[in-house]
């Protein structure tokens, strides 16, 4: 994250207006990635800065590791997928739809680019940390603050909830201009949108929690970020559900909302029957509606029950009751979706304000794999996201000490064979994948 940097660097932005002023910034908000990229910034080719890393920049250009992703954003959209997701789409071409560019680009108004600036650069560090007009040329000074800095208009990465907003724009939606992928950019050939907090974040980090970073900002909790990220994301999938310019596509509601698998899966005619649907006990529906996309809704579930259990009930009869709305018609719905909305904020509100230690990661691991949560299994993306949710909590009881590094490897075969059992939606198994995450959670549970 950016920092305090040695007062050196100030020559590195002597072509650069400097001062906090709008008229001294030449009006611009947004300075570009090459403002930050000087040897003495963030633009070393190694990690070694006496205060920050230094190398930010080469680990965000990664060309090959999932670090880099945010910096190949851009060029993606004129690649052979991107490029055939737009003709199919009826588009010339991505790379200047706004429908795109909101998430694969730091996607500002031309008045708000810096002389620097280059959408080409795709998702850049302003997209994340903020427009740096404000704060590029003083967030290096001796004395300069964290406050100091957010002050002009640095965000508060460091905040789990701001964090969660800032990620789920593109990796959930928002009303945004250009943030929300819709059913027709999947059937064309979008990726599925999917969202874990503290994952996330490990692929994309380029900051060293050391003492420095811990006395400025505080420690960071891995178990925390992602039981945020849960609530969070619950939050932002039933507010943008709410939505009427967002609910539907022509005829149809908008299936992007939906579980795609429990639709898209391989259509036969023989003698036995294939179901496209299983029965899932969290979600009261009459058989063969599409359910909404609950993988988010699942997790927060476990982690209300094991962290915040005086909600739990709450948000666990509000989530039945929205599932149970869908039987109606849409206007119910979305009446049960403010509703889930309102017990997921009051959720993420509780895990922000809380402290974490202690078993809480055991204690939420034994839920995701007890009798109660298993079998809500049923679908490929609520399985996927636990055993992600289980490698994470795995991952943070080792950084807190609890389990060993060892030990942790001893257990990695059982969390292979739940990643395998999800390896890809054509080969899922519903039964065999809940066997698996047994395995996992129990050989992780004997480690307690």
């Amino acid at each position: 994250m950016l920092a305090l940097l040695p007062a050196a660097a100030a020559c590195l932005f002597a072509a650069l207006p400097l001062g906090n002023s709008a008229e001294a910034q030449g009006s611009y908000a947004y300075a570009g990635v090459a403002s930050c990229a000087g040897s003495t910034c963030h633009g070393r080719s190694e990690g070694n800065g006496a205060v920050v890393r230094q190398d930010e920049i080469a680990t965000w250009q990664s060309p090959f590791n999932v670090s880099g992703a945010h910096s190949r954003a851009y060029a993606v959209l004129g690649g052979r997928r991107g490029q055939q997701i737009a003709q199919s789409l009826g588009w010339a071409n991505a790379t200047s739809r706004s429908e795109c560019l909101g998430c694969h680009a730091t996607f500002v108004p031309a008045s708000d680019r810096g002389p620097r600036f280059q959408i080409t650069d795709g998702v850049g560090c302003e997209s994340c940390h903020g427009p740096a007009a404000g704060w590029l040329a003083s967030h290096y000074e001796v004395g300069a603050s964290h406050a100091a800095n957010l002050a002009r208009g640095m965000i508060a990465l460091d905040q789990p909830q701001v964090r969660a907003r800032v990620c789920l724009d593109c990796h959930y939606g928002s009303a945004k201009q250009g943030q929300f992928v819709t059913h027709a950019m999947m059937a064309a050939g979008h990726p599925r949108i999917s969202f874990e907090l503290d994952l996330f974040s490990s692929f994309q980090q380029h900051h060293d929690a050391d003492a420095d970073y811990i006395a400025r900002k505080g420690r960071t909790d891995n178990v925390q970020l992602w039981a945020v990220g849960q609530a969070e994301a619950v939050a932002r999938a039933t507010d943008l559900f709410t939505r009427t310019n967002l609910a539907s596509e022509g005829l149809f509601p908008q299936f992007s909302f939906f579980d795609c698998h429990s639709c898209h899966r391989a259509i036969t005619d023989g003698a036995e029957r294939r179901l496209t649907f299983e029965v899932n006990p969290g979600r009261p529906l009459t058989f063969g509606q599409p359910p909404f996309n609950d993988e988010n809704i699942i997790m927060l579930d476990a982690v209300a029950s094991a962290l915040a259990p005086a909600r739990a009930d709450s948000f666990r009869s509000a989530s039945r009751t929205f599932h149970s709305a869908m039987n109606r018609g849409r206007e119910p719905a979305v009446a049960a979706a403010a509703t889930l909305r309102a017990e997921a904020q009051r959720l993420s509100d509780a895990l922000a304000a809380r402290s974490f230690g202690g078993n809480d990661a055991f204690e939420v691991v034994a839920i995701i794999g007890g009798e109660a949560t298993r079998p809500r299994f049923t679908d490929y993306a609520g399985s996927v996201q636990a055993v992600m949710a289980v490698d994470t909590l795995l991952n943070a009881l080792v950084a807190q000490g609890r389990i060993t590094v060892g030990a942790a490897a001893s257990i990695r075969a059982d969390i292979n064979r739940a990643y395998d059992a999800v390896r890809s939606p054509e080969s899922y198994n519903p039964a065999a994948f809940r066997t698996a995450l047994s395995g996992a959670v129990g050989a992780i549970g004997r480690l307690r």
